[in-house]
Formats: C-alpha cells, sequence, structure tokens
C-alpha cells in the first residue's frame, strides 16, 4: 500500500555521446538528492557506463521503452549552473549540434568518468577448447594479469584481430568481460615535515651532528618566511642543501615528523605583488571612450595600431571591474599568447589571475575549475577558447583580444563554434559587457560597429610616438630574373639583416609553412609524393629525415628513387621554416638562429623557452609561422622580413585578402615597437597587388572599402549567413550521390543560394572523400527556420539504406 503511494521521478539528463536529445532514466529512492546540473552514473547500451549530467527532473515515466535507473550520483551539489546550461543550450542550437557533443567540449576530462571494458579468466574443471595461436596468446597473458583491457590486447595482435579473438574466447566461456569506471583526476598529494614537539635548544645535536643540526636552522627559517608549521620536504632538502638521510636522523630522533598532504598543483599564493599603472594621455582618451560606450552598448570594438598599448587600457578597464567584486575573462585565440601575456597581467594583478588551456593537464585544469566555481581566490581568467565553459559566477567583463583570428573557430572537432561569437551570447546571460580587442579587426565586427550595432575606440598612435615600421616591397620576379635571389633571399632583405645584426638588433622571419619542404617531386616525370590516406602531398621534415603528412600524421622515409619511373631524381623542393633556417646560417655564422612552430613548441614549456630566450637577447635571428605574428611584443626587434607573402596571398577562399591584410600586418608590427622606427621587407611575385600595397600604406580603411564592395556584390558575409556542409564517406561513387541528392534537395528550397557540392583543396583526409555544399542565408530569411530544414533533409538521408554510413557535417559561420 505504502509503496503505490511513492512518487517515482525521471532525470533527463546529457550523455557524452554523438547522439541527439536527452536520455532518460528512473531515480531510484536512494538517490533522492539528485538534482538538476549533478553528475550521474547511468547504463547505457548492453554494457556501457557513463558519466551523465541531470539536465531537468520530472514524473512523466517513457510510454515507448522500459526506464533504467541511475546508478550513483557523483557531486553534493550540481556543478553546471543554470547559466551554463543556458550557453550549452545555445550552442547547441546555433551550431546544429547535440548536447552531449556541448558536454564533451566543455567538460575537463576529470570530470567525464567512463566505463573501460576489461577480460578476465573465468575458472572451470573443464578441459580447455583447442585455441588457435592467437586466441592462445591472449590466454597466456592472462596467466600473467588477471585482467587486461581490449588496448592491452590490441598491443599483442594485429588490430582486426582483436575483437574477433575476444569473441571466439568468450563463446567458448573461457573469459568474461565487466566494465569498470576509471576515475581521471588524482589530487596531488606531498611530503611534508614538522617539528615533532616544541623545539628545545639542542647543544648536544649542533656539537656531535652540524649537518642536522644545520638542517634544523633552515627549517625554522623558512618556517618563519612562510608563517607556517609544515614545509615540504623537497622545499627543506632544496633550500638546506641536505640529504635525505640527514631528515631522516631527525625523524629517528623524535625532531621531526612526516606526513602526506593534499597540495594544489597551481602557483602558490603570495608569490605576485602587484604594481601600479600609468596611462599616456592617448591611452587615458581610449580607457575614457571605452566606457562611455559600454554604458549605451553591450560590444565595444576596441580598434588600435599595433604597439598602440591596447593592453594597457584594458588592464585599466580590468581593474575597475575587479573593483565592482566581478570576473574577467581574457580570451586569447592560441596558447602561444599566454606566455608573454600573463607575466605582464601577473604584474597588476598577482596572485588573483588563473590560466587555462589545453596545455595545462587534465589535473591542473581540474583544480581551475574547482577555485573558479566554489572560491573566490580567481577575479581573472586568461585562456583560450576553452576557459568559456569554467563555472563564473559574477561574470562582468569578457576581452576578446586578436579577435579576427580565425583560431577562435573549433574546426576539428563538433561543435564547431566560434569562441568570440559564442562570448558575446555568454556576456548577455551574464549580464556583462565585451570589448573586442584588435589593430587589423574582422570585417564582420568592423562592420557592426560601423553600423552602430557595436560601439567603436579607436587608438591611431603607437605607445611613446613611436612610428609605425617603413615598409618596403621587393618583388621577386625582378632579382629571380637577374639571377640574383640567393636561394630564398633577396639581397635586400640580406643587406638589412645583416645592417640588424650590426647594430646588435634582432629579426624576425616569417614564413607560414613548417617543416623543411612542402614537395618532395621526382625531376624526371613530375610525380610527387602524396599520403597514402590523404589527397595532399607529403612535407620533407629534415630534423627528422621523414615524410610527414600534416593532416592525418601519416609517416614515411624518403626515397631517392621515384616510385612512377624509377628514376633517381626525386629532390624537395619549396621552403619551410626548417630549410629557411638551414639557408640562412651561412650567411650569418655567428648569429644564434631559431624557429617558432609547432615542430620546436610540442613539449609543454618549449613555447615559453624559445620566447624568454628571445626577449633575453639569446636568440638573433627567430623563424616562425602564424605563431609570431598574434600578439608578441619585443623591445628590440629591429627587422621583420616576409619571405614570401604570395602564399597566404593566393588561398583560395573568399576571406583570402582580409587574412593576408591581417597576417601581414600584424607580423609588421613586431617591428620598431621601442624607440627607433622599424623596417619591414615583404618578398613577393605580386608586388602591385591591392593588398600588398594597403599593407605598405598601413591602410585598413582601403582594405574594408574594398572587401566589403566585393562582399555586397557576390552576397558573402557580413551580407548573408553562411553554412557549410561536408559529405564524407571512404567510397567516392557514394559521397559524390549522397552529396548530389543533398544538393537536389536544398535547391529544392534555397534555389540559386545553394552553391555545390564541390571538393575542398584537399578532398580526402584520412581515406574519406569530401564533397563540400555551401548555403547562403540572406537577411531575409530565417536563419534557424533554414537550418532546421538541413537538419531535417540530413536525417532523412541518413534513414535512407544508402546512405546510413555517409557523415553530414553541418558548420554554421564557417572560417
Amino acid at each position: 500500500f505504502f509503496s503505490s503511494l511513492l512518487v517515482v521521478r525521471f532525470a533527463d539528463v546529457i550523455l557524452p555521446i554523438p547522439l541527439n536529445g536527452l536520455f532518460t532514466y528512473e531515480i531510484p529512492p536512494n538517490l533522492e538528492e539528485v538534482e538538476n546540473g549533478m553528475r550521474v552514473i547511468v547504463p547505457f547500451g548492453h554494457k556501457k557506463v557513463y558519466t551523465a549530467i541531470v539536465y531537468q527532473i520530472h514524473r512523466s515515466e517513457p510510454q515507448n521503452y522500459r526506464v533504467k535507473p541511475i546508478f550513483e550520483c557523483l557531486d553534493l551539489q550540481p556543478i553546471i549552473s543554470p547559466t551554463q546550461f543556458s550557453l550549452w543550450e545555445w550552442i547547441s542550437t546555433y551550431y546544429c549540434c547535440g548536447l552531449g557533443d556541448v558536454m564533451n567540449a566543455a567538460l575537463p576530462s576529470a570530470l567525464k568518468l567512463s566505463s573501460q571494458t576489461k577480460i578476465h579468466k573465468i575458472p572451470s574443471d573443464d578441459p580447455i577448447s583447442i585455441l588457435t595461436e592467437k586466441e592462445q596468446m591472449v590466454m597466456n597473458a592472462l596467466e600473467n594479469k588477471s585482467e587486461l583491457t581490449y588496448h592491452d590486447v590490441s598491443n599483442l595482435l594485429p588490430k582486426t584481430s582483436v575483437f574477433p579473438v575476444i569473441n571466439a574466447l568468450i563463446s567458448k566461456n573461457i573469459i568474461g568481460t565487466y566494465e569498470e569506471l576509471t576515475e581521471k583526476y588524482k589530487p596531488k598529494r606531498q611530503r611534508m615535515v614538522m617539528l615533532a614537539s616544541p623545539l628545545i635548544a639542542n647543544t648536544d645535536l649542533r656539537q656531535r651532528a652540524p649537518k642536522q643540526w644545520q638542517l634544523l636552522q633552515h627549517f625554522v627559517q623558512l618556517s618563519n618566511e612562510k608563517s607556517s608549521s609544515e614545509i615540504s620536504v623537497q622545499s627543506l632538502l632544496r633550500h638546506s642543501n641536505s640529504k635525505h638521510a640527514c631528515l631522516n636522523a631527525l625523524i629517528k630522533k623524535g625532531i621531526f615528523k612526516t606526513f602526506e598532504k593534499e597540495v594544489s598543483r597551481l602557483y602558490e599564493v603570495g608569490k605576485y605583488s602587484p604594481l601600479p599603472l600609468t596611462l599616456s594621455p592617448q591611452q587615458e582618451l581610449a580607457h575614457g571612450a571605452l566606457k562611455n560606450c559600454l554604458v549605451t552598448k553591450n560590444v565595444v570594438l576596441f580598434h588600435g595600431v599595433t604597439s598602440s598599448g591596447k593592453t594597457e587600457v584594458l588592464i585599466q578597464l580590468i581593474k575597475e571591474v575587479i573593483e565592482n567584486h566581478q570576473q574577467v575573462l581574457y580570451l586569447l585565440p592560441e596558447i602561444a599568447l599566454t606566455t608573454q601575456l600573463i607575466r605582464r597581467l601577473r604584474q597588476h594583478f598577482g596572485d588573483s589571475i588563473a590560466v587555462y588551456h589545453s596545455k595545462f593537464s587534465n589535473n591542473e585544469r581540474m583544480e581551475i575549475w574547482n577555485e573558479v566555481k566554489n572560491t573566490n581566490r580567481f577575479s581573472v581568467v586568461l585562456g583560450t577558447r576553452s576557459a568559456l565553459f569554467l563555472p563564473f559566477k559574477q561574470l562582468g567583463l569578457i576581452v576578446i583580444d586578436e579577435e579576427h583570428e580565425i583560431t577562435f573557430k573549433q574546426h576539428h572537432s563538433v561543435p564547431k563554434y566560434n569562441a568570440r561569437d559564442t562570448a558575446i551570447k555568454y556576456a548577455q546571460i551574464h549580464d556583462a559587457k565585451v570589448v573586442l580587442a584588435s589593430a587589423t579587426p574582422s570585417l564582420e565586427s568592423y562592420y557592426n560597429a560601423q553600423s552602430k550595432k557595436y560601439g567603436l575606440v579607436e587608438l591611431n598612435e603607437r605607445y611613446g610616438g613611436v612610428k609605425l615600421p617603413e615598409i618596403d616591397i621587393v618583388d621577386i620576379k625582378y632579382w629571380t630574373h637577374r639571377k640574383l635571389m640567393k636561394g630564398a633571399f633577396s639581397p635586400i632583405l640580406l643587406d638589412h639583416i645583416n645592417e640588424a645584426l650590426k647594430n646588435n638588433k634582432q629579426v624576425i622571419l616569417f614564413q607560414n609553412r613548417r617543416g623543411f619542404a612542402p614537395l618532395n617531386m621526382c625531376g624526371f616525370c613530375g610525380f610527387t609524393t602524396q599520403c597514402v590516406s590523404c589527397d595532399v602531398s607529403l612535407t620533407y621534415h629534415k630534423n627528422q629525415d621523414v615524410l610527414k603528412c600534416h593532416y592525418c600524421g601519416h609517416t614515411e622515409p624518403i626515397s631517392k628513387n621515384c616510385r612512377s619511373c624509377g628514376s633517381n631524381e626525386m629532390n624537395v623542393k619549396g621552403y619551410g621554416t626548417e630549410k629557411i633556417e638551414e639557408e640562412l646560417q651561412p650567411f650569418f655564422p655567428s648569429s644564434k638562429i631559431s624557429r617558432l612552430d609547432l615542430d620546436t613548441t610540442k613539449k609543454k614549456n618549449a613555447y615559453d623557452q624559445i620566447i624568454t630566450d628571445f626577449e633575453n637577447g639569446t636568440i638573433d635571428i627567430l623563424i616562425g609561422t602564424q605563431m609570431i605574428t598574434k600578439g608578441l611584443d619585443f623591445k628590440n626587434v629591429s627587422l621583420v622580413g616576409i619571405i614570401n607573402a604570395d602564399g597566404v596571398l593566393n588561398f583560395p577562399d573568399f576571406r583570402s585578402f582580409e587574412r593576408s591584410f591581417q597576417l601581414m600586418s600584424q607580423v609588421a608590427g613586431r617591428a620598431g615597437r621601442k624607440g627607433k622606427q622599424g623596417k619591414v621587407i615583404i618578398q613577393t611575385y605580386s608586388a602591385d597587388h591591392d593588398i600588398i600595397q594597403a599593407v605598405q600604406n598601413n591602410d585598413f580603411s582601403a582594405m574594408y572599402r574594398l572587401q566589403m564592395a566585393e562582399r555586397k556584390a557576390f552576397n558573402y558575409p557580413p551580407f548573408c549567413k553562411l553554412i557549410s556542409i561536408s559529405v564524407k564517406h571512404k567510397n567516392l561513387d557514394l559521397t559524390n550521390q549522397a552529396a548530389r541528392d543533398l544538393a537536389i534537395h536544398l535547391r529544392a528550397t534555397f534555389q540559386e543560394q545553394v552553391l555545390g557540392p564541390e571538393y575542398p583543396a584537399v578532398s580526402r583526409i584520412k581515406n574519406r572523400f569530401i564533397k563540400k555544399i555551401l548555403l547562403k542565408i540572406g537577411p531575409g530569411v530565417s536563419l534557424n527556420k533554414s537550418k532546421s530544414y538541413v537538419m531535417n533533409v540530413i536525417q532523412s538521408l541518413n534513414q535512407s539504406k544508402p546512405f546510413r554510413a555517409v557523415h553530414f557535417e553541418i558548420d554554421v559561420d564557417p572560417i
């Protein structure tokens, strides 16, 4: 009777899987504490177990299937707030993806427990069946280990054999499987030392064991400095230059005792002391204009030329927000930029600033997440895209530095969100303000400012009255025809490098291609070595002596003989940063030359080290890719050289001219930032190109007018919205058929606003062929209805038998 009075509750949960919709589970009576935003453990499918987020609780039992119960609740309080859910919902709706995809992107890995399938031997008195060689290998491994994961078995057998062999052993009732949840976050524990009893003068110890006495004195000194009765063993031994034996002797005598303590992986509180900030008259004017604009506008574009001191103005603005007891999110497009900026910000905000990006370990990110959510320790968070998903409580301002950068867009995984646009929405949810800062703003942002949707503040003078760099254009055709080019270098560039080094100045050279050479080509028949999985040529990396695919990671040894004609005329062609470094060194043998690219910055602190060495003058010439173009501040650089501007200028995309201007203007802005006017040399085959001329004249307005006229004429953003749809499958004919059918359905509604299907520049990646369709949504058409229609068409195609395995990928506002 009483059980019939119990009201059964149900929870709709978000699962971190690429399936649309919510999933309903029953809340057992012993889990009445479950609330929205908490993590719960739920079964899914036949055996799998996942960490899910409770989205909403209700009493409506689903009618068409039997509801499974929640296994366990992991939290005492919600980890996801209503404001975060609002952001997740917007991303899911706007970027056409499931809430599970958003959850995967938003939560640190340490919060997403998942089960791992393990196999174990089933004890039996029955004789073992006849086993194949591969089955016997698995059983032999289980003799040494009581359990194995699928990964362990894949290390024993070829990948294609793993599942058939395991399934065969299960069918013979020799092994069984079970699911085990793995905890991904491990608190850091440190061995600490403290006095076992109040310190008493021990003259006997001083005379008989002077090293132990010395260690004791260092403990007292450190304890006083840190105002703490406990010191880490590592810190004490390092500070006193003592050995473990000495410490152990004091422990045996009952003077010290040690214990384990959970400690933070973040930097120590009290390490940084804030410094005052003084603005120049021009900066003061810009600061006042920013404050006034933010009164009436929620978003303000801060357009200042390179080295105009935008960061100092932003720091002053951030200080005022913090004084109102609000939090600030400072977004950067790349991890690379955090190195210098964090030092500058900590000079003013001390311990109250945190850094959050993907180079941090899962454990470090988990600790920052907890600090932001549960304490008021961090008033400012500096980070890349993922920092948007931190659980802010009192967000008052979002600063988006280098707002034009395409790396704010997530390209490689779902959701394909733009952090700049998402941040504007997140600020709206929090009733916060947004400042977009750039020396070369995106055309969309500048258009919004010109049309009064955003506020606009401009700072057109460099700090301290320093002139913008003088830019010279070098026509490569002219020097090539006269056979005066020395590899990739014109005589003019080499002369200016030599002059800069003689004056004890530094040089930056920009080449937007890593590796040694982009092509390995036969000089007899023209054959080029291609990736086996992608339609792209392999890049030669001389340091590793391999050919490498920059799309899928495939590598292979370089061969001197042509696979096509058999000749030994295979040679590498073109210039990457490695080759530039190698060919430049003989011209300046006594100079230190280094590279800054993806290959030299793979280790966690490698980027920091290169930047620090360059700042300290240890490096004379720095050669780099796009990494060196973004917001870096070097006081001793007098010359910047762009090796070949045509590589970025001639990219097949409607934004290529805009990006070329931004890239060249930004890298030019690294020259002459302090003191004397700098020099920039741009080598190009297109000296008369309008964009090259706009860069030379530092004329953003000319570029803007030219590009906006073209975009209006051909109906491209900001005069329309774009939706890109990629169709992917391993079968070329099926890819073409699916893309063709999709285009026919879309044209029935959108007519001439459907472009394609066409092959992209790289039409096969990881053995999947790609066709793309571009859909233009004009100002009079509902974007939401258009996206819904596209998703319905794709869903119907996916449900038809021929196209079930075809992957359709939607990208809203592609970049």
